[in-house]
């Protein structure tokens, strides 16, 4: 082979070589330009699912939003209730107090003008069991306490005692301030004079009720 088929051939395969090149470069690019493509896509739907969770969040936080406001509406609604119940809650007991004062006012105004005692404590006594049974019927408040009742330091307080024969259990001797149960609790004791019984066994039932009463206090 001479020198010029040698450079010929040279330049062949250089060509060659060059075109290999030309071919692999193509293809690179064509390669990046359909990964830049599907990169572009991921993007986009990247961006696509962002926007609606930023959406999603708007939402959710407009919802929080707007459920604090109605919880802190109603917890204002609930503490004004609460103070209104309790300004006005004795309403309807005030309202029977004022129709009693007002029966007060009829017997004093009729007694005024007739002079007559006898008419004006029968009125008095009068409105003094009308009240008493309205208190009861309406309100579950009972008097109670009369000479004879068995005494109960649960009910009673006694400010005086005389030993009394005859009587096997301390007794109610003498009121000198009814007591009151409000729906079968005593909310206020009764003053009492008791009568003890004077036989040993009994006088030391009765002091052990009166210890009880003692340490309750």
């Amino acid at each position: 082979m001479n020198k010029e088929d040698e450079e010929n051939k040279k330049a062949e395969c250089a060509e060659n070589s060059c075109n290999e090149e030309k071919v692999k470069t193509e293809e690179e690019i064509s390669s990046c330009s359909n990964g830049a493509e599907e990169n572009n896509n991921v993007i986009e739907n990247l961006k696509d699912k962002l926007k609606k969770s930023e959406e999603e969040i708007a939402g959710l936080r407009d919802n929080i939003l707007r459920k604090q406001a109605d919880f802190d509406n109603f917890r204002k609604r609930v503490i004004k209730e609460k103070e209104e119940t309790i300004k006005y809650g004795n309403t309807n007991l005030l309202l029977d107090l004022v129709n009693i004062i007002d029966d007060f006012e009829r017997a004093i105004n009729s007694s005024a003008d007739s002079k007559d005692f006898e008419k004006f404590y029968k009125g008095i006594e009068l409105i003094e069991k009308q009240f008493s049974s309205m208190l009861e019927k309406k309100w579950n408040l009972v008097k109670f306490a009369a000479a004879g009742d068995k005494f109960d330091p649960e009910k009673h307080e006694a400010f005086m005692k005389e030993e009394k024969e005859g009587i096997t259990e301390p007794v109610v001797a003498e009121v000198f301030q009814y007591g009151y149960m409000l729906n079968n609790r005593a909310i206020r004791h009764a003053k009492i004079k008791v009568f003890m019984p004077k036989n040993e066994a009994t006088a030391e039932h009765a002091a052990k009720a009166e210890v009880k009463k003692e340490d309750q206090n």
